[in-house]
């Protein structure tokens, strides 16, 4: 039997490893202290969870739209991107 095997790379093992620590820090940070739905700038009331979710969605998009628009590298969209996550967990 012949399996294929995905080629690890180290910038997907560091993509991968960045999401499930903070995973694991959020899980930490609502067993330690609790959240509340709270209103921000989002139509919707929102937890922790659910804009870290929204916000590693959007950030996917907004990398999706630098690839497919400008003809710069992916650095600006990754700064773009941790603004904007930083934007969203703070009054989102």
């Amino acid at each position: 039997m012949n399996l294929e095997w995905m080629a690890w790379t180290m910038p997907t093992a560091i993509f991968f490893i960045t999401i499930v620590s903070i995973l694991i820090a959020m899980t930490i940070w609502q067993i330690i202290s609790p959240c509340m739905k709270r209103k921000g700038f989002l139509p919707i009331a929102t937890t922790r969870g659910d804009r870290l979710f929204i916000g590693l969605l959007s950030s996917a998009y907004i990398h999706l739209a630098w690839l497919g628009l400008t003809p710069f590298t992916l650095w600006f969209a990754f700064a773009a991107s941790l603004v904007w996550m930083g934007v969203v967990m703070r009054w989102g």
